[in-house]
């Protein structure tokens, strides 16, 4: 905003009509016009606004399909449609298709249209305020997010770079299965997050070398314990947590710690159980050498049904080539 005033652009191929609601609105906001639809589009390429006002029949292009192409390029800025019809059909296009604030049938009352205009500005800057503070508590939460990364990646490097991997290859399986945006977005925060717990294993347990006792393996599958009371205040992560928390579970009912089976396991979980074994099994530690990636492959296939859902394994090997293409791109990056 310059000097503390709302620009509004306005558009009318009419002088006089221009004119007119040039003159109703001046002084109070700063204001540009013009006569072109097509010159309209360009001015919004080389200066901010928060409010288009159009008129709806013009010649280059009418009002809807301008304010449609606003919409479209600048989608933060406010359209307000003014019109001498009243036909349904041009009214239900502006608000589907140019997601117009308000129309304003013409001739109108210059009071009327100042307090239209300022009701617009208002929500913008509502909205505008709202999404400055969703930025902000997103920049929070990543910070909150990369801190518990870091913390882990100091009790143990190589769980880290598994936890970047296999969230890698959670949201290629997930974006094949076709979810949705956010719900990519919480397996792939529960991907980074989901070995989280080890930080409270003891190191003697976690660096053995050797085979592990029964006591010493039921110990390590605590983590998830661990993970769901590190992460559970955090609301946000409500989802995530439950995605967590059913990791390990098998899709036959044998895994751990409830032995929940089938599509009883979040989606999200059986998701990450596939990532996070073939990101094991690829993996060289120790006390065990890696398997070649194909061979992986068949263990995975070979768990359908049993360790894991055959649904996600098929996505999982529809999408081999590109999880192929990333491991080995991120194991060279950590190997240089």
């Amino acid at each position: 905003m310059e000097n503390n005033k709302y620009t509004i652009l306005l558009v009318d191929d009419e002088e006089d009509n221009l004119a007119l609601l040039y003159r109703t609105l001046r002084g109070t906001y700063n204001l540009d016009k013009t006569t072109s639809p097509l010159q309209a589009l360009e001015m919004l390429k080389q200066r901010e606004y928060e409010l288009v006002i159009s008129d709806h029949k013009m010649p280059e292009m009418d009002g809807v399909e301008f304010l449609k192409q606003v919409q479209l390029g600048h989608p933060q800025v406010m359209r307000i449609l003014l019109t001498a019809y009243s036909d349904a059909n041009i009214l239900i296009d502006a608000i589907n298709y140019a997601k117009i604030y308000r129309y304003i049938k013409k001739p109108y009352n210059p009071e009327e249209l100042q307090l239209i205009v300022s009701a617009a500005l208002e929500y913008y800057q509502l909205k505008y305020d709202n999404d400055k503070l969703i930025q902000d508590l997103k920049e929070l939460f990543s910070g909150t997010i990369k801190a518990i990364m870091e913390a882990l990646d100091a009790k143990d490097s190589f769980t880290s770079g598994r936890s970047k991997r296999i969230t890698y290859y959670s949201i290629i399986i997930a974006k094949k299965l076709g979810l949705s945006s956010i719900d990519t977005g919480k397996v792939e925060l529960a991907g980074m997050l989901h070995d989280i717990g080890m930080i409270g294993v003891s190191d003697e347990i976690l660096y053995k070398i050797d085979a592990l006792s029964q006591e010493e393996y039921d110990e390590i599958k605590k983590h998830i314990t661990y993970s769901v009371k590190i992460l559970e205040d955090i609301k946000q992560l409500k989802d995530v947590v439950e995605i967590i928390k059913y990791h390990h579970e098998k899709f036959d009912g044998t895994g751990y710690p409830h032995g929940i089976r089938g599509e009883e396991i979040p989606l999200g979980s059986r998701i990450i159980a596939v990532a996070d074994a073939f990101d094991s099994i690829i993996s060289s530690r120790v006390y065990r050498n890696a398997v070649n990636m194909n061979e992986a492959l068949e263990k995975i296939k070979n768990g359908a049904g049993t360790q894991f859902d055959p649904v996600v394994v098929k996505a999982f090997e529809e999408s081999f080539e590109e999880i192929v293409k990333t491991a080995s791109e991120d194991m060279v990056s950590d190997n240089p």
